[in-house]
């Protein structure tokens, strides 16, 4: 058993929640059913609790060039209000984590972190500021994450949110975050999230998270709102196409074959940690000429593929599976995988190797959900 536990332990408790040890958290896996669940994001609502990632807040005069060099896209280009998806790397361009910083002032960002690599990212940020003229405060543990997602998710939060600030809400762009009076109390409200649905994370102190839980369940019943955990929070962002660091990304790994080439801003003018090596990869065709690139893989029968099941061409392994099931919306197995570079053309003919049994799948691009805006 790990020993952290997040704000709303008890809440997940109550509700009879399964738990798992997830990036040393006690976390609720699935409360009655993670196809239920599943369905609910994609026609309803979930109300998931996120509180193991962390936040981390960068602030003073050099906070906007700070992040230029801490990480591997151009921050100080980001619009205050605004938030960036963006990666940590190391000098050899291995990714350190992926995170999401949001723009809350000229002078002021947070930096959100996956779960397992909070407190290791908080570590390098520390050592990256050195020279410049910033403060970097991890607050993750005094910090609880609450997230909507779905499709009912605005009007949930419209019920909670005094009518004059209604416009701030459905105003709200896609990575983008305001600070709004929800529940009765004034909070960071972002519009992101990991389901490929429309949605909001709300960002509240640890001892006002289970009051604004159970608020956000009873408004949202009469919307569908369900509470969900991890297991379908991990279909959903397959179906989606987003990578999950500790599957598709690693340090071990490169942004190009991760397809995030687009996020690392080698055109920045400034130096950042990983520049000199990822532009040698880049020069080098690392994941568009040489190596093994992460594609999509749709399963042509009904059996799933899962992580570390070798893929085949003709019998031989071209590539390895990172993440796989069977896709609730779709009714089809999907997976992804690192292939060869020479078979992730969409529409290429590959096998997954299920425990000896070759079964059929195709290449096609990602993401395999995309909702209708």
């Amino acid at each position: 058993m790990s020993e952290n536990y997040t704000a709303l332990f008890e809440q997940h408790k109550k509700a009879g929640a399964s738990f798992t040890d997830f990036g040393g958290w006690q976390m609720p896996l699935k409360y009655e059913s993670e196809l239920a669940e599943h369905h609910a994001v994609r026609n309803a609502a979930g109300l998931f609790d996120l509180s193991h990632m962390g936040e981390v807040w960068v602030s003073g005069p050099d906070a906007a060039a700070f992040l230029d060099y801490a990480l591997a896209g151009k921050l100080s280009a980001v619009a205050v209000g605004k938030a960036k998806y963006s990666l940590i790397c190391q000098e050899d361009g291995g990714i350190i984590d992926d995170l999401i910083s949001y723009r809350r002032a000229e002078d002021r960002y947070m930096v959100v972190p996956n779960a397992g690599n909070a407190t290791v990212v908080a570590a390098e940020l520390v050592e990256r500021a050195a020279g410049f003229d910033v403060t970097v405060e991890n607050v993750s543990a005094e910090t609880s994450l609450i997230a909507v997602q779905g499709p009912n998710a605005e009007a949930i939060l419209l019920a909670l949110v005094p009518a004059g600030q209604h416009a701030l809400v459905t105003e709200l762009k896609y990575y983008a975050a305001v600070e709004v009076q929800l529940n009765g109390q004034d909070l960071l409200l972002a519009r992101t999230g990991y389901t490929g649905e429309d949605g909001f994370e709300i960002y509240v102190p640890n001892e006002d998270a289970a009051g604004l839980w159970e608020a956000l369940l009873e408004t949202g019943a009469s919307q569908g709102l369900i509470p969900a955990g991890l297991a379908c929070r991990d279909s959903l962002r397959l179906e989606a196409g987003m990578p999950l660091y500790g599957n598709e990304l690693s340090r071990e790994g490169n942004p190009y074959a991760a397809g995030l080439g687009p996020v690392v801003s080698l055109a920045k003018e400034s130096d950042f940690v990983g520049k000199a090596a990822l532009a040698e990869l880049k020069a080098a065709g690392a994941g568009s000429t040489t190596g093994r690139r992460l594609v999509g893989l749709k399963g042509l029968g009904r059996r799933a593929g899962r992580g570390h099941y070798p893929v085949l061409k003709d019998g031989n392994v071209v590539g390895e599976v990172t993440s796989g099931q069977p896709s609730p919306t779709l009714g089809y197995p999907v997976a992804m995988a690192y292939v060869d570079v020479e078979f992730t053309e969409p529409g290429t003919a590959l096998d997954i190797d299920l425990r000896g049994k070759a079964e059929p799948f195709e290449v096609v691009a990602l993401p395999f959900y995309k909702r209708e805006k």
